[in-house]
């Protein structure tokens, strides 16, 4: 069997942690910040997990991720 493909898009994106999970960046963090209050672009700044459905979609592009 020849070896499966990382998906470079997704491993730039999502970073598995010890426990299983995976952590992602908060979206809306990239622009017309002046809009959103200090307690909003702060909370933008922390990873988040994956929920359950989308991280069996994500452990099939990044195979070898430990």
């Amino acid at each position: 069997m020849p070896k499966i493909k990382t998906n470079r898009a997704a491993a730039k994106r999502f970073k598995r942690t010890k426990s299983g999970e995976f952590k992602r960046t908060k979206a809306f963090n990239r622009h017309l910040k002046t809009a959103k209050n200090a307690k909003r672009k702060r909370n933008y700044r922390k990873p988040s997990l994956l929920s359950e459905s989308e991280k069996k979609r994500i452990k099939r592009l990044l195979p070898y991720s430990a």
